[in-house]
């Protein structure tokens, strides 16, 4: 289903604009805020600060061995991967998904 904004949803913003998107989510069972969604990136990340939040044991978390690389060639080594659902919505229009994160 399609994700829409009206115009309550633009209340304070100067149009034409560029600015990001930011939501908030449910993860697993944690409700997580200010979720910025970068339609350009090649991948899912989740900081440390909020897998912790999670209490979700590190032994979960997968290996991973590729680096992330940033714009300005800057290296990372992700701590894992991992797998967790992510609800976007409220019922009776809400969709669940299972996304793939690394933990930065």
């Amino acid at each position: 289903e399609a994700i829409s904004f009206s115009e309550v949803d633009y209340e304070g913003v100067r149009l034409p604009h560029d600015d990001p998107v930011v939501v908030t989510l449910q993860v697993e069972l944690l409700t997580m805020k200010r979720i910025l969604i970068d339609s350009g990136s090649s991948t899912d990340i989740l900081y440390k600060h909020a897998f912790d939040q999670l209490r979700i044991p590190a032994y979960q978390l997968r290996p991973v061995k590729t680096p992330l690389v940033g714009f300005a060639g800057e290296m990372i080594h992700p701590l894992g991967s991992i797998d967790l659902s992510v609800v976007a919505g409220t019922a009776p229009c809400q969709t669940q998904v299972q996304m793939t994160f690394l933990m930065v």
